[in-house]
């Protein structure tokens, strides 16, 4: 297990999200000891200082950037990317539904678990929140893979006691029980952390969301993550099945769910009160374009988001979401975002999948940049990887230019290499 090297390359990381501020370096060295950043510089200035640059890995053509990172997906429905033809409900229960009940087999999940993570690396994802199931050892199972291949990763098993394929629910109480025992097996152990996951607010009932919330209170440094306002349909749902509440936030925040530990993908459709009491409370949203567009689910509107005041990362979806890779995220935003009249720049879009993610989710003090003393995770660009990329590359005259055409054109052939804690992942 090798975790030290040198790295000399093109690097590009972003330094600060607010204001945006990136650095790159056209010659540079990364090093790294013991899977953390112990320098960064122009290869110039570590050569004159003595450093012996021949010891470094030196990929010239190749653009050094973090490990990305992906603040909502969901490990077991890889295998219900691309269903055809149906909108959230129905593709919930036609394809979701099924597949996630495959996992009461254990073989099944162990072996799903490890294709997943293997996939998120080839895709130079370093970093993920994800959802499981509602299986409890399967969630573990998730958890034990990621502790071996040392990812830092946010998981949580799903929950859900009503509204769903019988044999997927669990029960208020015993979901919570399932919830805490994983918080005590993994939450802070190696680069892991839980996630207490009401699936939405529809499949929970009144009991099970009061129970999750005060398991948050007996475990504030764990993340809460859930979905809201993706589909209209789910909206008007949603209130028939709590007509108590005063809106779709409301299902969440009245059960002391919603605060800067909480992450919630879509947020679509929320309207002008609940977008004010979300920013207020700190939570973030997870922007999930290219799942929205498959799904025929609505265009998010990132710079009324950041007006509103609302930390809004980038997250994949997959299996609504039609790709791990973030670079195809990115691209989708990219779409969406002109669609709604803002013109996403290359660097903000960086930012959102590194150091913006990494703040998101609170880990920013271990990763998202290349900032001394935090963990290595990176990705080897490779900007010949396709002919298309290459040629169009080849007349860009800056390095904005060349991140945006790799984050319009781009994929896992992108990516040339992924490193996990300075270590090579062999996928």
């Amino acid at each position: 297990m090798n975790r030290s090297g040198a790295f000399r390359s093109r690097i590009l990381h972003v330094t600060s999200t607010d204001p945006l501020r990136y650095e790159y370096l056209e010659d540079g060295v990364l090093l790294v000891e013991d899977g953390k950043v112990v320098d960064l510089g122009a290869a110039e200035v570590f050569g004159r200082a003595g450093f012996a640059l021949g010891q470094c890995l030196h990929e010239p053509d190749y653009l050094i950037v973090p490990g990305f990172i992906d603040t909502h997906v969901h490990s077991p429905q890889l295998d219900v990317i691309a269903s055809y033809g149906e909108q959230l409900l129905e593709w919930l229960n036609k394809y979701t539904f099924p597949a996630e009940a495959r996992y009461a087999d254990e073989t099944y999940a162990a072996t799903s678990a490890v294709a997943f993570l293997n996939s998120l690396l080839e895709a130079g994802t370093t970093t993920a929140l994800v959802f499981a199931t509602s299986h409890h050892k399967a969630t573990d199972l998730l958890f034990d893979a990621a502790n071996e291949k040392n990812m830092r990763l946010i998981a949580g098993k799903v929950l859900m006691d009503q509204n769903a394929t019988p044999e997927l629910h669990d029960t208020a109480k015993g979901g919570i029980a399932d919830s805490e025992a994983l918080i005590r097996s993994w939450h802070g152990k190696g680069r892991l952390g839980y996630a207490i996951t009401p699936r939405f607010a529809g499949t929970s009932s009144v009991e099970q969301l009061t129970l999750a919330g005060e398991l948050h209170q007996r475990y504030p440094g764990t993340w809460i993550q859930s979905h809201i306002s993706e589909n209209l349909d789910e909206v008007r749902w949603v209130s028939e099945v709590h007509p108590h509440v005063d809106d779709y936030l409301d299902a969440y925040e009245r059960y002391g769910l919603v605060n800067e530990r909480s992450v919630f993908a879509h947020c679509i459709h929320l309207t002008e009160s609940e977008r004010r009491r979300f920013a207020d409370k700190g939570a973030k949203a997870a922007f999930s374009p290219s799942s929205n567009l498959f799904i025929g689910s609505g265009l998010f509107d990132l710079a009324q988001a950041k007006e509103d005041g609302i930390d809004v990362a980038l997250a994949s979806d997959v299996g609504g979401g039609t790709s791990l890779s973030m670079l195809r995220t990115i691209a989708d935003a990219y779409k969406v975002c002109q669609l709604k009249g803002y013109s996403l720049s290359a660097m903000e879009a960086l930012a959102m999948v590194t150091l913006g993610g990494a703040e998101a989710l609170h880990l920013d003090p271990f990763v998202g940049n290349f900032e001394k003393g935090k963990e290595a995770d990176f990705i080897m660009l490779d900007p010949n990887a396709t002919n298309v990329m290459s040629r169009r590359i080849g007349f860009s005259d800056s390095i904005e230019d060349e991140f945006f055409v790799m984050m319009t054109l781009g994929d896992e052939k992108t990516i040339a290499a992924t490193y996990v804690a300075g270590e090579k992942m062999s996928l």
